[in-house]
């Protein structure tokens, strides 16, 4: 079984609230929109991290994680991408390839918007957790922490943190 913590959108932003939940986890995944690496240099002093860069991200952080994540987890198949839309109106970047090859979960960030949504056509869990970081329109900072065992995603929680 793995404790995930999933979050996106720090821009630059990392805090002891964040970091009490990275303690936590098995692993920490996060969504893009990274900033300031301080952030995922933080984070993998603590845990594993599994990420990918986001629209406003440098050229370091695009030298060191990918755009698209794809990795199995337990006996899940998970994709992670900054900018992928919601189903069923996924972006195009993604699209074709989610309908060929879908994962068990699909991952982005981008919106600080935080949706779980599950696509029965495609029988996938998207999931967006929201803005960890204090840069954006959003009122309450999200992330999302979950379990996977086997092929069981279980024991979803959101974590809320004040702006």
């Amino acid at each position: 079984m793995k404790k995930i913590l999933l979050l996106s959108d720090t821009h630059s932003h990392i805090d002891n609230d964040i970091l009490k939940y990275v303690k936590q986890a098995d692993e920490v995944w996060h969504a893009g929109d990274i900033g300031d690496l301080k952030v995922t240099d933080a984070i993998k002093a603590l845990k594993p991290l599994r990420a990918v860069y986001g629209n406003i991200d440098d050229a370091k952080a695009r030298t060191e994680f990918p755009e698209h994540n794809r990795f199995i987890c337990e006996d899940v198949s998970v994709w992670i991408t900054h900018i992928g839309g919601y189903p069923p109106n996924y972006n195009g970047r993604v699209r074709d390839e989610l309908k060929i090859n879908p994962p068990r979960i699909f991952i982005c960030g981008h919106s600080h918007i935080l949706k779980v949504i599950p696509d029965k056509k495609l029988n996938l869990i998207h999931m967006n957790p929201g803005a960890a970081g204090k840069h954006g329109f959003h009122n309450v900072r999200t992330m999302l922490r979950f379990t996977i065992d086997g092929k069981a995603i279980d024991n979803l929680e959101i974590i809320e943190f004040k702006r």
